[in-house]
């Protein structure tokens, strides 16, 4: 009888090996947001600041993660800066420096956008009230313009978990380099391993990022009207 394919997915460990491998792509997204985001609320509010040299720091810093592809920053600092510094640091925390850093870029630019998006006279208000800047950015503009970021973070979170496919190529074991391996033992007696494989995988993300995706439509649809 011929083999399916699809027996390949259920052959020894490789099912929990798959699974295994989307644990280390969460982990490396869940952190890198984590870092990202807190990093990144830090860097938009000092956005909205009356600094001419911070905000050209912090733009500049913005368009050099948007220009420049992010499979070349993995490139740059795992093949580069590594050997140049003389330090030894896995693909692993490779990709979680290189995802918190571009996450802090781009979760910069939402909080600063959402931040000048506020009305002005509220600010003109809140001053003649007596608050402080802390105070006016902590009581009235934080929580307005925290509805306006929110889908936006939800999407960018989306994009870095897909992303995250690209430290296969820096040596990450994560679940498309398991794939790779299952589908390199496999394929001499299964040719269509890796239909099934990469389809599975496909499965995978997919099941992790439209739940996500849903969300972002849900805020977004609710705090429009």
């Amino acid at each position: 009888m011929q083999n399916l394919g699809i027996e390949v997915l259920f052959e020894g460990s490789n099912m929990e090996r798959l699974l295994g491998g989307l644990l280390v792509t969460i982990e490396i997204s869940f952190i890198s947001i984590v870092i990202g985001t807190i990093l990144g609320v830090f860097m938009g509010l000092l956005r909205t600041l009356d600094s001419k040299l911070l905000k050209f720091i912090l733009r500049l810093y913005l368009e050099v993660f948007r220009i420049i592809p992010i499979l070349v920053w993995l490139y740059v600092v795992y093949f580069g800066f590594t050997p140049l510094l003389d330090i030894n640091i896995s693909g692993e925390v490779t990709s979680i420096l290189v995802f918190s850093l571009w996450g802090a870029a781009e979760i910069g630019d939402i909080v600063r956008g959402a931040l000048e998006s506020m009305p002005k006279h509220q600010i003109e208000s809140s001053k003649a009230l007596g608050l402080s800047n802390g105070q006016i950015y902590r009581y009235i503009l934080i929580p307005q313009a925290l509805r306006r970021m929110l889908p936006g973070s939800i999407n960018l979170a989306t994009r870095m978990i897909k992303t995250t496919s690209l430290v296969v190529l820096i040596g990450v074991i994560e679940v498309v380099k398991i794939g790779q391996q299952i589908i390199e033992l496999g394929v001499i007696k299964a040719p269509t391993a890796s239909f099934w494989v990469y389809g599975f995988i496909f499965i995978l993300y997919f099941l992790v990022c439209y739940p996500l995706s849903r969300l972002s439509k849900r805020y977004e649809r609710k705090w429009q009207n």
